[in-house]
């Protein structure tokens, strides 16, 4: 067998594209589908400087989009060993502003898009008798912010998916991983919806200011998945304010979060 192969969903830019760049630089044979095909033109010749590479156009909201990759996977490349369900959009408003539109926008993507990933490679490695599903989730489907209900629930969701997915799969020796960052820079905002511009700009803020950049989180998530663990928690401070979430009884970590929610709105006031 050759070497390895993996697909990203949204491998044209951002996380998916620094991943990409990852998995090339490990030898990977690398096939990307975004919907924006600029920017995946710019991705595939950086990945066919490095080895075998593909472009596909891909939008996560059609099955039949991901149907055909798993196709062309098959008839080209004999399979796939890492699928990668990183395609994702941000959201930003209150509960009462937040129209349900962009609820609707947000849930096919951030969490139907993870939904039809899953279920159409799922198939084809059940059939080749392996494979490992990586569901791209974010700290927010952990911890959960005000002002960001639609991408929390839809984050959440993706959590909670792949846990069902590790038992169901396991018999089927298919790995199963999430990765929930936190906020690092990235062009995420550039796809935010917001009930308002308060909202947005805070959003912006948090990403544009972020310490680490996708490449740093890249190489992170790409050496927990060549580990195999299942929970990808790729910033350390992340890390702890889960465990504290666990351990502190909840009126104790609501307290908290309070005031943190407390100082973000002083801090956003201030502009």
């Amino acid at each position: 067998m050759g070497s390895k192969r993996v697909f990203i969903t949204g491998g044209a830019s951002g996380l998916g594209r620094a991943l990409a760049n990852r998995f090339a630089d490990a030898g990977y044979s690398v096939c990307i589908g975004d919907v924006d095909d600029g920017r995946g033109a710019e991705a595939l010749a950086e990945l066919k400087a490095k080895g075998k590479a593909h472009y596909v156009n891909c939008d996560v909201t059609k099955e039949y989009a991901l149907q055909s990759v798993a196709d062309w996977l098959l008839s080209n490349w004999g399979g796939v060993d890492v699928v990668i369900n990183n395609a994702g959009v941000a959201s930003a408003g209150g509960i009462a502003e937040f129209s349900l539109e962009d609820w609707e926008w947000v849930v096919n993507i951030n969490l139907l898009g993870v939904v039809r990933g899953s279920k159409v490679f799922a198939r084809l490695m059940r059939d080749q008798g392996s494979g490992h599903i990586v569901n791209i989730a974010s700290l927010a489907g952990l911890i959960y912010p005000p002002k960001m209900g639609a991408y929390c629930a839809t984050k959440a969701a993706v959590v909670a998916l792949s846990e069902t997915m590790s038992l169901e799969l396991d018999a089927d020796n298919i790995k199963v991983s999430v990765v929930c960052p936190s906020f690092f820079r990235t062009n995420l905002a550039e796809s935010v919806r917001a009930s308002d511009a308060d909202s947005q700009a805070a959003t912006q803020r948090l990403v544009n200011k972020a310490k680490l950049g996708a490449d740093e989180i890249a190489g992170r998530v790409f050496s927990a998945i060549e580990k195999g663990d299942f929970y990808i928690l790729p910033h350390p401070e992340g890390r702890a304010i889960w465990r504290l979430k666990r351990w502190l009884p909840f009126k104790r970590y609501r307290a908290m979060m309070l005031k943190q929610t407390a100082r973000m709105m002083t801090n956003r006031a201030k502009g």
